[in-house]
């Protein structure tokens, strides 16, 4: 699996849909899970759950989504 184009393609998914990007914010590993369609170990997932956290807040896209920004400045 290309790690760099699934962060991509998961990044797209989840900038794209508010309820994703909130559900992103409670719990990013079952969110991630749920797109891909696969229940992984979290140690497994948690490269592409830190690649996506650090693209999303680089973006911005956090701060444009009200009350989800607050939400999350504890997971970063």
């Amino acid at each position: 699996m290309d790690i760099k184009a699934k962060i991509a393609e998961l990044e797209a998914k989840i900038k794209g849909d508010p309820k994703l990007l909130e559900n992103f914010g409670k719990d990013p590993v079952k969110t991630v899970e749920g797109i891909i369609g696969v229940d992984l170990p979290d140690d497994q997932i948690k490269g592409v759950v830190d690649g996506l956290k650090a693209k999303l807040a680089a973006g911005d896209v956090l701060n444009g989504v009200s009350g989800i920004a607050d939400k999350l400045k504890g997971l970063f």
